[in-house]
């Protein structure tokens, strides 16, 4: 097997790519997981995916395009279930149908050939731009967790407590919302609109199912979304399969794997097996 492939730079640039990506991806995945928001992850991907093929269609930065629809997505989300008195997933689902809409709208305005690419991804052509990026979001991530980490823990465990204590739950709710659009756009390129939802959803919850500590779920999510990433890569090269698409089928193996060995399968089993019969 000639692995000399793995020297030239445009897959080193991948490998860097798989790895801030995962990271980025996997750690707001923790807090997409625990919150019991995962449709959260569908409705900015497509809002950055919608807002990219606008910044197509007119002409300017689909990056700042994804952006600006993603946050402002993940700012009205929560404004949207309060005043229409619905709760966090009907908001989600009602913004995810718009943005759905308005990105088949746009590629329906568009003439010629389709940005694709934002749909898939595109990893082993990711740019030094993307890179750089990628870079930024993934250690505002990681440097967030680490400074919030005592706020972030209290907010996702329980909020009233976290408000009565005097911390602003409010505003590290939007914070995580934030930064899991950002996480989002700035992976659009290279990962595909498609397909980052599983990169979120997939790493954390397989760390979910191996510990209690939330200190590990952070660090397992991170490495399970690095070597789904790496794993992808290598399996996309001796396979000729698509990249995004091997990566997203690796985190879902390991998900499998984490669920099958996972200990909190045992403890499941226990309870039920020594819980007295109820009549109904």
């Amino acid at each position: 097997m000639d692995l000399s492939i793995f020297g030239d730079p445009f897959m080193q640039k991948a490998i860097l790519a798989a790895f801030l990506g995962g990271v980025a991806c996997a750690t707001v995945g923790v807090f997409v997981v625990l919150m019991g928001i995962s449709f959260i992850g569908v409705c900015l991907a497509h809002a950055a995916f919608a807002g990219a093929l606008l910044g197509v269609l007119l002409g300017f930065n689909p990056m700042l395009g994804a952006f600006l629809f993603s946050l402002g997505t993940a700012a009205i989300i929560g404004p949207l279930a309060s005043r229409g008195e619905l709760n966090l997933d009907t908001s989600i689902g009602v913004l995810f149908s718009l943005m759905l809409g308005l990105a088949f709208l746009f590629m329906g305005l568009m003439h010629g050939t389709k940005p694709l690419g934002l749909i898939w991804g595109s990893i082993l052509t990711v740019s030094r731009t993307d890179l750089i990026w990628l870079g930024i979001v993934a250690s505002a991530v990681v440097a967030i967790v680490v400074l919030f980490y005592k706020e972030i823990q209290a907010v996702i465990f329980n909020r009233e407590i976290a408000l009565a204590v005097g911390i602003p739950a409010g505003f590290i709710i939007y914070g995580i919302l934030f930064l899991t659009g950002s996480t989002i756009t700035v992976s659009l390129s290279p990962i595909g609109g498609l397909l980052i939802f599983s990169l979120i959803i997939n790493p954390a919850a397989a760390a979910y199912q191996l510990t209690y500590s939330l200190k590990k779920m952070f660090l397992l999510s991170a490495i399970f979304g690095v070597v789904s990433g790496w794993i992808g890569l290598l399996a996309s090269y001796l396979f000729n399969a698509p990249t995004g698409a091997a990566i997203v089928v690796t985190s879902s193996l390991i998900f499998g794997l984490a669920t099958l060995f996972s200990p909190k399968r045992k403890v499941k089993k226990w309870r039920v097996k020594d819980e007295p019969s109820r009549v109904l």
